[in-house]
């Protein structure tokens, strides 16, 4: 079962891109702001009604969570609006290459140091090597 969630991990990578890709052309006609916009009102919309069906009813609990964890909205929203912005300038490779090498990064940091409640996990030198070659594979998609 488990391993249905790296197919799933994939396929979230490729609507990503597609995603960006999309954005970013709707930003060059309805504005840029305005695209990142349309995305989080239908997104919230389409959430809003699956919440109905399938939410847990605990959504009033938020004002109890750590205020540190209510952050991730705004780095979604920071994430999107970049994308939308520099798609155009550097395109949809470039741009989703460097966010994977910048995932992969912060993820080996938050899981070596055991940030944000996930359990720790020793960064082996292969994992650096494999960050190194990404690193270089953005110089050579550039």
């Amino acid at each position: 079962m488990k391993s249905i969630f790296y197919v799933l991990a994939f396929l979230a990578g490729v609507a990503l891109s597609l995603e960006g890709a999309m954005y970013a052309s709707l930003g060059e006609t309805i504005g840029k702001l305005e695209s990142s916009l349309y995305n989080f009102a239908v997104g919230t919309i389409i959430l809003g009604v699956a919440l109905l069906f399938f939410g847990k009813g605990k959504l009033s609990y938020t004002k109890e969570a750590p205020k540190w964890q209510l952050t991730g909205g705004l780095l979604g929203l920071i994430y999107l609006t970049i994308l939308v912005v520099g798609i155009p300038l550097i395109g949809v490779g470039m741009a989703m290459s460097s966010v994977v090498v910048g995932q992969l990064i912060m993820s080996m940091v938050i899981e070596h140091n055991g940030w944000l409640g996930s359990p720790k996990v020793t960064v082996r030198k292969e994992k650096i090597m494999a960050v190194g070659l990404m690193i270089v594979s953005l110089f050579l998609i550039y």
